[in-house]
């Protein structure tokens, strides 16, 4: 078994490489290439995957290249966590939705879009070159914002499913909470990448005992204390939303939060020459501590439960990832993409049924569903009418004059990756 992993010069790539060691039963892979066109930051994280599957014997073979074509060729699959201008470009989504009193955030709101907006040409062309050579390989898409690459992919008729690492770590955080093993916590995870609730918690299985009101009742405060929102809310909730959803419940008191302290591109650029420097020290053969704060915790195992069930038999039958909506969301079009569990083959994700969403929910899904159809058309086609109209949608900003000064600093700050600026 042949994978890539294009954006493997990237710092999370020991993460991934540490799962592919530790679970190699599960992804029994042969070769894995990883493709950057950072050759510097190849030599490093490179050096370091060799050095983490030589002291966990693992066989496999390790090889680097900046040629994407070269790469891609003959893999059974493409692994995508690339970012297209790096953490500079992070840094600049972060700092000037906040001129405009709109959250600065690289994956939601105008940052998302700008991340987007940069991001959706380069994945597909990326992806053409995979068909070109091997039409049967399928792209697992980390790379954000996940929900908009992803649909962008099968809209142009690749073998695609998307990936984030939210609803495994909620599940390993509930499999601490309750003491059980993380296999046996079922979530009822539904909504959008980064937009999404756990609606229930189930042991065993998908029809297994919800346990969900046990852990409010048992963990609310420590549950509440990880999202940074307010245990009464939680509660009166009685679900659990995604982190990410603080950005719109508490919109006004995150952009002053925001305003008084650097960036999380700043912290995490500074975090990164830690651990670049890390990499480059030939005794280190496992994975620091500190990657553990540069994000993407259990990206590894999901990652690796992924590319078992669409390669093989190996991996987890049902899953939570990014793909069509085909009917699970009756509120939504067929080829909308949403965040659900799903079962996962060769033949790629079908959801699992979900039941009728609290309007509360259902509401906030359709709402940003049609910014990413206004995002999406803004990505492939380009323009200051469509970026404009695609920020006046999302209802993190919904003013016009919000969406006017915003529309004029995203392209400004973004000229140089939009084709047709």
């Amino acid at each position: 078994m042949k994978l890539a992993v294009v954006g493997g010069g990237s710092t999370y790539t020991p993460e991934l490489i540490d799962g592919f060691a530790r679970l190699r039963d599960t992804l029994p892979i042969e070769e894995l290439v990883l493709v950057d066109p950072a050759a510097d930051r190849l030599e490093l994280v490179s050096g370091l995957a060799r050095r983490i599957f030589a002291k966990q014997d693992h066989a496999g073979r390790i090889t680097t290249t900046t040629d994407v074509d070269a790469g891609v060729a003959d893999a059974d699959a493409v692994l995508l966590q690339l970012r297209v201008g790096g953490q500079a470009a992070r840094d600049q989504d972060e700092t000037w939705p906040l001129e405009c009193g709109c959250v600065g955030q690289e994956t939601t709101g105008a940052g998302g879009l700008a991340k987007a907006l940069r991001t959706v040409p380069v994945v597909l062309d990326i992806a053409e070159r995979v068909r070109r050579t091997n039409p049967d390989a399928w792209i697992i898409d980390f790379t954000n914002p996940v929900g908009i690459v992803t649909r962008a992919l099968l809209q142009a008729g690749h073998k695609a499913v998307g990936l984030c690492n939210v609803a495994i770590g909620f599940q390993r955080k509930f499999a601490r909470l309750l003491e059980v093993e993380p296999g046996q916590v079922h979530l009822d995870h539904v909504g959008l990448n980064h937009l999404s609730w756990e609606l229930g918690v189930r042991l065993g299985g998908p029809d297994g005992e919800n346990v969900l009101p046990k852990l409010l009742a048992e963990h609310g405060d420590a549950i509440a204390d990880d999202l940074r929102m307010p245990r009464k809310l939680v509660d009166r909730l009685g679900v659990v939303p995604s982190y990410y959803l603080r950005y719109f419940y508490a919109h006004d008191e995150v952009v002053r939060e925001l305003g008084t302290k650097p960036s999380r591109a700043a912290e995490v650029a500074a975090m990164e020459k830690e651990l670049l420097e890390m990499y480059g020290d030939p005794a280190l053969d496992e994975k620091p501590e500190l990657l553990a704060k540069r994000g993407g915790a259990f990206y590894s195992e999901a990652a690796v439960d992924l590319a078992a069930s669409l390669l093989g038999d190996g991996g987890s039958p049902v899953q939570v990832v990014n793909t069509y909506n085909n009917g699970t969301l009756p509120f939504l079009a067929d080829d909308a993409v949403i965040e659900v569990q799903a079962r996962v083959g060769r033949d790629g994700a079908t959801p699992l049924a979900v039941p009728a969403l609290d309007p509360l929910y259902a509401g906030l899904i359709a709402n940003v569903t049609a910014y990413e159809d206004l995002a999406l058309e803004a990505a492939l086609r380009g323009g200051r009418d469509r970026v404009f109209k695609a920020l006046l949608a999302h209802p993190l900003i919904g003013q016009y004059d919000y969406a006017e000064g915003l529309t004029d600093r995203l392209i400004a700050h973004n000229r140089e990756h939009l084709a047709w600026a």
